[in-house]
């Protein structure tokens, strides 16, 4: 059996005002800090307000006060964090995030939370949570304790899909797909117009995309492996503009579960009528967001087969 860990590990960092641009640094810069991570850069696409890479294993954005850089597989995102932390002091960072989904299977991984939280709290002084229970789906997250306001329209939502089912799902698993069939799958430029896109499709299956438009962005990545299928969605769309995307996501991928997390923003959804949250958490963070998890399940409409052992 085939299986690759689709779910991610996230940072986020904040330059205080006066630092010079992100921006500036260059490709060269952001190659050895994607590199720390075992990752490398396969594109990218710009406009006047952000640089967006697409990664060997997920995606890095960057503005000019500000970088956005997840990545998934048995990547290693806390040593490029700590790289980052090399070159910018804790007098030039206003706010640094830094998250971690759990995996399928997290035996795999180089590291732990914890061990991920024992080398961030040597170079920067912070608070970690762990949002959901501990034997069912969660999210960690980690941020500096430096006060912090984010500015009113500063609000992302995550959705992250479990064993999608359906059509989508099983054009997603064949051999024969291209990335003109997957791009009509999913309707980038009906649901996002506007938007610069760029993405890749991975051998045998596997897709990756990020999208620009401005100062927001997009960005999609498939795992679609039977036994452990999983899609990720996140965007700092505005509320009335992300909710249709992300219903439209849910109709077309059909998972059996779902996460939904967002930072100061209500992402209530057009949810299946069998779905059942089934797990919930709220926290406010020290650094001006408001954290929301919540766990979906959508029970079978028919009773699952015995696995012969």
């Amino acid at each position: 059996m085939m299986f690759f860990e689709g779910s991610e590990k996230k940072v986020e960092a904040v330059l205080k005002t006066g630092n010079n641009s992100l921006r500036a640094l260059g490709k060269p810069f952001w190659e050895t800090m994607v590199a720390q991570a075992n990752a490398t850069i396969l594109s990218s696409v710009h406009n006047d307000d952000c640089d967006a890479y697409l990664l060997s294993e997920s995606s890095l954005f960057v503005w000019d006060d500000r970088f956005l850089m997840l990545t998934c597989g048995t990547t290693t995102l806390v040593q490029a964090v700590t790289e980052f932390l090399k070159h910018f002091s804790q007098n030039e960072l206003a706010m640094l995030t830094y998250q971690r989904k759990n995996e399928y299977q997290s035996h795999l991984q180089k590291s732990s939370f914890d061990e991920d939280l024992a080398a961030l709290s040597q170079l920067l002084p912070g608070c970690a949570w762990r949002l959901g229970h501990l034997d069912g789906h969660h999210n960690y997250i980690f941020h500096s304790d430096a006060p912090y306001q984010p500015d009113a329209n500063d609000a992302t939502a995550e959705l992250l899909m479990y064993h999608i089912q359906g059509p989508a799902a099983e054009y997603l698993r064949r051999n024969d797909q291209t990335v003109e069939g997957v791009r009509e799958l999913f309707d980038w430029q009906g649901m996002l117009p506007d938007f610069q896109f760029d993405d890749f499709l991975f051998e045998p299956f596997g897709y990756s995309m990020n999208g620009i438009r401005g100062d927001r962005y997009v960005t999609v990545h498939v795992t679609p492996q039977e036994d452990s299928s999983y899609v990720s969605f996140e965007s700092n769309l505005d509320q009335a503009e992300l909710l249709p995307v992300l219903n439209q996501l849910l109709r077309r991928l059909n998972p059996q579960s779902y996460d939904v997390i967002s930072f100061n923003l209500d992402a209530e959804l057009d949810h299946d009528a069998r779905a059942q949250r089934v797990d919930q958490a709220l926290q406010d963070l020290a650094v001006g967001y408001r954290m929301r998890f919540a766990h979906y399940l959508v029970p079978p409409s028919q009773p699952l087969a015995a696995i012969q052992l």
